[in-house]
């Protein structure tokens, strides 16, 4: 956030993939919906006086949030191409089932990914985002990701990646009745 020192979390998946569900209410949904608008510009004052709490417990909810890992890290959004890498791929992966969540995260150490997402269903389980800057990289890259036991079904490239907060945390109008 703007007017604190965050850190980002490079582990983006808990060990403990079966945790419990954290109970949270309007004041954490506020928060959420806050932060997931924009946390790199977004000030802790900012946020309390959205949610009509005061600082301190904006604060207080936040480091609660992060303990209890609802809150996994805070990540810039990068333009990979204007930095130089212009290719930006999606490599759509086989892995066997039994093994696909360590083969996802050594196959985070091959230099150009990004990001893993997981699938529990479908043949193609594994979608890995790649950014690279040349042919011979992605030939690489896909050398890289058979040795790691991963069927490549399919590479492609991504043009443009759009997000947008969940709108379950938007802070709702309180009814006139």
């Amino acid at each position: 956030m703007a007017d604190e020192d965050v850190s980002v979390d490079t582990e983006s998946d808990s060990d403990d993939e079966n945790g419990e569900a954290v109970e949270i209410d309007a004041i954490d949904e506020g928060v959420l919906f806050a932060l997931q608008r924009d946390a790199r510009n977004v000030t802790i004052n900012e946020i309390a006086t959205e949610v009509d709490v005061s600082p301190s417990t904006v604060r207080n909810r936040i480091d609660k949030m992060e303990n209890a890992g609802i809150i996994r890290g805070y990540e810039p959004k990068i333009d990979y191409e204007r930095g130089g890498f212009p290719l930006r791929l999606l490599f759509v992966c086989t892995s066997d089932p039994s093994a696909r969540s360590s083969v996802a995260k050594n196959v985070l150490d091959i230099v150009g990914v990004v990001d893993i997402t997981e699938m529990i269903t479908s043949e193609h389980n594994l979608y890995i985002e790649t950014i690279a800057t040349s042919t011979s990289d992605l030939i690489r890259l896909t050398k890289d990701l058979n040795e790691h036991g991963l069927t490549v079904h399919s590479s492609e490239i991504i043009t443009r990646k759009y997000s947008q907060p969940w709108g379950h945390f938007e802070p709702k109008e309180p009814s006139s009745e």
